[in-house]
């Protein structure tokens, strides 16, 4: 135990508090958090454990008589407790009247007196609009909207309304730009080229999407389930972009997964391999390519679920596409000095985790491509924006219909709705397969069974919890490796819950028993173990997954794509066979394992996320006895309060 820790241990004793508590403490807090926590005691509630009951009972036993009702230090922290329980649920802001409302039910005599002493002792930040979106406004009828008198007020947690607020600066700093990378006819022109260089073709929407993004300095470009491939043919469109007009292209994913899945289908589209950007593309994903291999079982079946034991029938499977270390510098021009009379080819397009492109900023690309941007933050965004130069090009594609970022924010959302950047779309010709035929039947709100040959949807019944957490397990560990070839390794479990006996928590204990028995030698893991890093550190953002390679001071992960990094932190680690989905958004597998048990709230962004983490295969485990058709159904959106569009129009 550090000595700093040792300290706050002390505190805590004196006060009545677990010591335990004492590491997240100094982690909250801060070096100085021994001396701050003695002086306010109800600093306790920064941890989200405690409650408001808890912290005044220390309070009374450390300050006695002095631990009053109205005491300024306890007003603050319990306006600012009810903005971290706001931040949770993904708010950037709350409106000053429904956070006096909040406060006032914790029993509060006088809400306006703590709303103050929170903004006094910068526990908050006050925050002043006076923009009122007009989503009725048509600016092509000419005129200009009436614009309110009153100016609205919202408080916000300093480092979460500060994060949003440096966004909509930055962003408005690169739309000053304005300037095109290519003018109309030759961006057409590149893309055609491109495509007949490539050997593929694009819809003619997607062919629209890609030259906004030329012409337009923040571009927003949306897509549905199953445009992997389209995604991937549009990035190397853009890339022909980038090089042509020698600017430089930087493309990120938010995790290292959901990066190496990108260069995997964008090696399958260039026909090369993912790592090398050489020879024969390995298969990468059984939604971008229609047919499917004879089962190695004999017959695939009718595709409604699958007893106990029973193989589905699939394709053959696929090698791992693996991405090395790299070519260059993220974020340098990739197109190279002429050679000769002609250009010089282009650097093979690779994405990066999205970590490891704002580590190394400011970037130097004047076309920057962020992908599963829904899963991205208000603070994660401002740095990506804050990272690219004056006069480059931001891209944020993104899937409208999936469930907002588990950190604070609607960036994608936001900013399409701003109408101060521009909106396209990337759109394939071809056929959805099974997974995206029901993805967009969820987005349509409705469940149904949909017709998969090649066993690429599986729905698995289960009457409890107990019975499917025993269901997933046997998925992940005997069924989908020997009946489709995906590896346990490329399977991901991913869960409605965290706690319940099919909830993360249990879905761990069980996969790990099967796959990395163990004593959790070090601090509950062993060395082989899969793991979700639950916590952002040089290399890495919480919802990476990866193994356990080693323990000696600091734990090694090895992330997808072969990058390994240090985690200190040991909180920051949490088995990662399953995970909520939460922290699966933004992340892409092969398999998905989407489990929903009874009595758990469902959502249609919630549902339409965990399936669309998939890209060859998902299996659904409902013991939900019903509620998860009619989640689907009536519970359509995921309310946030932000500010960004109002930044964004008032800029």
């Amino acid at each position: 135990m550090s000595e700093a820790v040792e300290q706050v241990n002390a505190v805590l004793d004196r006060m009545g508090a677990p010591g335990a508590l004492a590491p997240r403490l100094l982690a909250a807090l801060g070096p100085g958090a021994a001396a701050d926590l003695d002086a306010n005691p109800w600093l306790l509630l920064r941890l989200p454990q405690v409650t408001v009951e808890q912290a005044d009972f220390c309070a009374r036993r450390r300050l006695g008589d002095a631990a009053r009702p109205d005491d300024p230090r306890r007003l603050a922290a319990l306006t600012a407790h009810v903005l971290r329980l706001a931040a949770r649920r993904g708010n950037t802001v709350v409106e000053e009247k429904r956070l006096a409302a909040a406060v006032g039910k914790l029993g509060v005599a006088a809400p306006a007196a703590a709303l103050e002493a929170a903004a006094a002792d910068g526990s908050a930040v006050v925050l002043e609009s006076t923009d009122e979106p007009d989503d009725d406004f048509d600016f092509e009828e000419g005129g200009v909207p009436e614009l309110p008198e009153d100016t609205d007020r919202y408080y916000a947690l300093a480092d979460v309304g500060g994060a949003e607020q440096r966004l909509g600066e930055e962003l408005l700093r690169l739309i000053s730009g304005n300037d095109p990378i290519m003018d109309t006819a030759t961006a057409g022109e590149t893309v055609e080229a491109a495509e007949e260089r490539g050997g593929f073709s694009v819809s003619d929407r997607t062919r629209e999407a890609v030259v906004t993004a030329a012409l337009r300095p923040v571009t927003v470009l949306s897509h549905g389930p199953g445009d992997a491939g389209e995604i991937a043919r549009a990035l190397l469109c853009l890339h022909a972009i980038a090089a042509d007009s020698r600017v430089g292209i930087a493309v990120a994913a938010p995790t290292a997964q959901a990066a190496a899945a990108l260069d995997a289908e964008i090696a399958r589209i260039r026909g090369t391999d993912a790592g090398t950007g050489d020879g024969p593309a390995r298969e990468a994903s059984g939604e971008g390519d229609r047919g499917a291999a004879p089962a190695p079982d004999g017959d695939p079946g009718d595709g409604s679920g699958a007893a106990e034991g029973e193989d589905f029938g699939a394709p053959g499977a696929p090698e791992e596409a693996e991405k090395d270390g790299g070519d260059g510098e993220e974020g340098s021009p990739q197109g190279g000095e002429d050679a000769g009379d002609g250009p010089a080819a282009p650097a093979p397009l690779r994405a990066v985790p999205l970590a490891a492109l704002t580590a190394g900023a400011p970037l130097t690309a004047g076309l920057v491509v962020l992908c599963e941007a829904m899963s991205v933050g208000a603070a994660r965004a401002a740095e990506l924006a804050a990272a690219c130069p004056d006069g480059a090009h931001l891209v944020l594609v993104a899937d409208p219909h999936q469930a907002p970022s588990a950190a604070p924010g609607r960036v994608a959302l936001d900013i399409a709705a701003s109408r101060t950047a521009h909106v396209a779309e990337i759109a394939g010709a071809e056929a959805p397969g099974p997974l995206a035929e029901l993805a967009a039947a969820v987005a349509a709100g409705g469940v149904p069974e949909v017709e998969a040959p090649g066993r690429e949807v599986v729905r698995v019944p289960a009457s409890s919890a107990e019975e499917a957490a025993h269901r997933v397990v046997q998925l992940v560990t005997d069924s989908i490796p020997r009946a489709l070839g995906i590896g346990a390794e490329d399977v991901q479990v991913v869960a409605a819950r965290e706690d319940g006996p099919a909830g993360t928590r249990s879905l761990n204990a069980g996969c790990k028993e099967r796959l990395n028995p163990g004593p959790g030698a070090h601090g509950g893991f062993d060395v082989g173990d899969r793991v979700l890093l639950a916590a952002a550190g040089p290399g890495f953002v919480p919802g990476d997954t990866g193994y356990l390679r080693e323990v000696a001071g600091e734990a090694v992960v090895e992330l997808s794509g072969g990058a390994r990094v240090r985690v200190a932190d040991p909180a920051a680690l949490r088995h990662g066979w399953a995970v909520t989905v939460a922290a699966a958004h933004g992340g892409l597998w092969p398999a998905v394992v989407a489990v929903f048990p009874p009595e758990v709230p469902v959502s249609r962004p919630q549902v339409y996320t965990a399936l669309t983490r998939a890209t060859r295969h998902v299996s659904v485990v409902d013991a939900t006895a019903g509620a998860l058709e009619a989640g689907v159904r009536d519970n359509a959106a995921l309310e946030r309060s932000t500010l960004l569009v109002r930044i964004l129009r008032e800029g």
